[in-house]
């Protein structure tokens, strides 16, 4: 593909696991791991075509919420994986960013994590941003927590906040927003994920479960984003 044709900055929601599983009367966790195996590839299939940020939808808020089983499941798969990736991502140039709540998970991932943070620091390839215990609002809401308490503390006043100062307070303020969001699995909601970063998103939202989503697939949905007019609210010059 022609780089013009390839988002800059490319998120997916990785829905459909737990219906692929269900499909092949499996429980649910081996739906996740086959979707593990996806996400290497796509990782494979990203830095192939010079992405420059892919953000993934690991772990939400809500998803806390799931039976105690399969929230335990997964984040072995997630230690298992940071583990087996790892070398990989060191190889391939990788730079690992995490956004969401951290102090929510286990010791054992969170550890692996901020690990994984601390050696690909230096990494100057693809910057893969993992979203994980994240919820948008919750973001935009520790984002304005955080703004208050500069004001108390007189670091900021509030008659000077605009959306730009505001994006300061946000996980990743210096990662550029998402020209394109995909979403496996067949819904067409955005289900709390990057609220404030979507603003201006293009949307490619596919029938196809996450484990079944192919370098094919994701080739797809950048053709249709290549042919995607984005205005930003403007109108053409001849219009």
């Amino acid at each position: 593909m022609d780089k013009k044709e390839i988002p800059k900055h490319c998120a997916v929601i990785m829905d459909g696991n737990g219906r692929w599983a269900k499909q092949r009367k499996q429980p649910r966790p081996f739906g996740h791991k086959e979707g593990a195996k996806t996400t290497h590839n796509i990782i494979e299939s990203c830095i192939k075509l010079d992405v420059e940020v892919l953000s993934l939808y690991v772990f939400s808020s809500e998803n806390w919420k799931r039976p105690a089983r399969e929230v335990d499941a997964l984040m072995r798969l997630l230690v298992e994986m940071i583990k087996k990736e790892l070398p990989n991502l060191m190889k391939k140039n990788v730079k690992v960013l995490v956004m969401g709540d951290l102090e929510l998970l286990p010791n054992k991932p969170k550890t692996d994590l901020y690990e994984s943070i601390e050696k690909t620091s230096q990494n100057t390839g693809l910057i893969l941003c993992l979203a994980i215990s994240y919820g948008g609002r919750n973001e935009i809401v520790r984002a304005a927590k955080l703004f208050a308490e500069d004001c108390l503390n007189k670091k900021a006043n509030v008659n000077d906040l605009t959306a730009e100062k505001l994006k300061c307070y946000l996980y990743l303020p210096n990662i550029c927003d998402p020209e394109l969001i995909i979403r496996t699995g067949g819904d067409k909601r955005i289900s709390n994920f990057l609220l404030w970063q979507s603003a201006y998103s293009e949307f490619y939202f596919t029938d196809t479960l996450w484990p079944d989503f192919t370098e094919n697939e994701l080739i797809k949905a950048f053709e249709q984003f290549s042919k995607t007019d984005r205005r930003f609210g403007k109108v053409k010059d001849n219009e």
